[in-house]
C-alpha cells in the first residue's frame, strides 16, 4: 500500500496501527520512521514513511536502514543466547573464566549475568575517553578489565550505556575467536536475511538514514550525580558523530548497530517464536526463554527507572499485555518489544530523536497493536 504518506504492507487487522503510524508522520511526530510486526513468525506490518534526512530531501525507503542506538543491545543479548544455548557461554559463570585479564581489581566473581542485566558495576569508564576511542576495542575493553566495580556487582542495576557492549562482545570474541558483528552476521542475520549489522560495510552507507538531533541535548535528570555524568559524558558522541562513516564502521555493539525495524522484529521472531524463524531452528525455546530469568529489580542507578532486567532485556512492566515480555530500546526513540507469550514482535525506528528519558512516542503503535491482535 503507498498512499503518499506511508509504504508498505499491513494486514487488514492492523489498519489501525497504520493509521497511528501514518497520523505521527503527518503530525510532526515523527520525521522518517520504520515499523514492524511479526506473529508466529509471520510479518503482518512492515511500514515506513517520511524523509530520510534533516532536509527533507530524500525519502525513507523500504531498504532503509539508520543507527538504532540502544536497541543494539537486544541484537548484542540475542547472539549471547544464541552461544549459551548452544553451551558455548554460561551466563553463572565468571566473565574471568572466558577472559582471565577481567579477574582484576576485585572481579574475580563478576559473572556473565551480572554483565547481561546491567549490574557489573562497570556502567563507564574511570579512565577519560574520547569518541573515537569507541573505535578502539582494545583501548576500551584494556581499560575495563582493569576497573574496579562501582557496587557490588549482582545487587542493583546501573545502565552500562556503552560498556555492556564491549564486555559481551570480548566475552564472545574469546569464546568464538570472532568479533560479536562478525557472528551476528555469520549466526543469525546473514541467515535470516536480517539488514543489520554492528560494523557497517561501506558498501551499505548510500542507504543509512540520517539522525536528527534532539533540541536541548540529554534530559537534566539523567546528569545529577556523579555516576551519571561519567555514563553521560565519558564520552559523549554527539549525534553528528553517529551519523559519520567512522562510527557506522565501527563495532559498538551497546549503540552502533545499523537496520531497521524490519531486520530488527525478524531477528527477534527467534526468540518469540521458541527458537525457530524462516523454518529454521536457532535455539532450543528453553534457551530463549532463559533472557526471562529476573536477573535484578529495583530503581537504576543510571536511568534512575524502576526496572526488572533478565539476560539482555528489561522485563515486561505493567505497560504489557503479558508478563512473558522482553523489551529495550535506544536514546531518540527506537524499540524492540517481544512477546513469548503472543509469540510476536514489535519494532519501531525513528530518525527524528527524543530528548526524554522514556520517549513514549512507541506507545500508542503498540497500544494499537495489542488491540488488533485481541480482535483475532
Amino acid at each position: 500500500m503507498d498512499d503518499g504518506l506511508v509504504q508498505g504492507y499491513a494486514r487488514d487487522q492492523y489498519a489501525p496501527v497504520r493509521a497511528a503510524f501514518a497520523e505521527n508522520l503527518a503530525t510532526g511526530v515523527d520525521a522518517g520512521a520504520s515499523l514492524c510486526v511479526t506473529v508466529d513468525g509471520e510479518t503482518v506490518l512492515d511500514l515506513w514513511g517520511g524523509p530520510a534526512d534533516a532536509a527533507g530531501t530524500r525519502p525513507w525507503e523500504r531498504d532503509t536502514i539508520i543507527n538504532v542506538y540502544s536497541t543494539t543491545k537486544t541484537v548484542t543479548a540475542l547472539v549471547a543466547l544464541l552461544l549459551a544455548d548452544r553451551g558455548e557461554l554460561d551466563f553463572d559463570a565468571p566473565v574471568a573464566r572466558y577472559w582471565p585479564e577481567f579477574a582484576a581489581n576485585g572481579k574475580a566473581g563478576v559473572t556473565v549475568g551480572h554483565v547481561m542485566s546491567h549490574s557489573a558495576g562497570l556502567p563507564a569508564w574511570r579512565e577519560p575517553m574520547r569518541t573515537e576511542d569507541l573505535y578502539d576495542w582494545e583501548k576500551a575493553t584494556t581499560l575495563l578489565a582493569a576497573q574496579a566495580p562501582e557496587w557490588e556487582p549482582g545487587t542493583v542495576s546501573g545502565y552500562h550505556a556503552f560498556t555492556q557492549g564491549y564486555l559481551i562482545g570480548e566475552v564472545v570474541r574469546r569464546i568464538t575467536g570472532r568479533s560479536l558483528g562478525t557472528v551476528l552476521r555469520d549466526e543469525l542475520a546473514g541467515p535470516l536475511g536480517a539488514d543489520f549489522h554492528i560494523g557497517l560495510p561501506a558498501s551499505e552507507e548510500p542507504r543509512v538514514a540520517e539522525l536528527i538531533a534532539p533540541p536541548d541535548g540529554p534530559p537534566a535528570e539523567l546528569l545529577e550525580t556523579d555516576l551519571q555524568r561519567r555514563v553521560a559524558n565519558n564520552p559523549a558522541p554527539p549525534v553528528a558523530e553517529v551519523n559519520s562513516r567512522a562510527w557506522r564502521a565501527a563495532q559498538i555493539p551497546a549503540g552502533g548497530g545499523t537496520g531497521n525495524a524490519r531486520s530488527v522484529a525478524e531477528l527477534h521472531a527467534v526468540l518469540a517464536n521458541g527458537g525457530v524463524a524462516r523454518g529454521r531452528r536457532f535455539m532450543s525455546e528453553a534457551g530463549c526463554r532463559r533472557a526471562l530469568e529476573l536477573q535484578v529489580a529495583g530503581r537504576d542507578l543510571v536511568l534512575g527507572l524502576p526496572l526488572r532486567f533478565g539476560l539482555g532485556f528489561a522485563l515486561g512492566d505493567q505497560l504489557m499485555p503479558n508478563p512473558n515480555t522482553l523489551y529495550w530500546g535506544g536514546y531518540g526513540g527506537s524499540l524492540a518489544v517481544i512477546d513469548l507469550d503472543a509469540r510476536s514482535t514489535f519494532c519501531y525506528v525513528p530518525n527524528k530523536m527524543a530528548g526524554e528519558v522514556a520517549d513514549t512516542r512507541w506507545l500508542g503503535l503498540a497500544m494499537a497493536m495489542w488491540e488488533a491482535a485481541a480482535t483475532v
